[in-house]
């Protein structure tokens, strides 16, 4: 199960991002990096094809048998 922080939810609200695109990037990302400068949270990106290809970047971190999203947005200088 996905489960969102505040920031998250407020995050995907005001950049209209779509659950879905969020879920597709934790189930099959192109790329999975742990975050350098947050121990123990994964960055997970992958090209959103409704969004012109640009890359979404969801960070996030394991919670039990859940995910637990932290933030989320595009990410205009990934490099997957």
């Amino acid at each position: 199960m996905i489960r969102l922080s505040i920031h998250a939810q407020e995050a995907i609200a005001l950049r209209g991002l779509r659950a879905e695109w969020i879920e597709a990037t934790l189930i099959s990302p192109a790329a999975t990096r742990p975050d350098p400068c947050r121990p123990g949270i994964s960055l997970s990106y992958k090209a959103i094809a409704e969004f012109g290809g640009r890359v979404l970047r969801v960070a996030h971190r394991p919670d039990g048998a859940d995910v637990f999203v932290i933030t989320a947005h595009f990410d205009r200088g990934a490099k997957i």
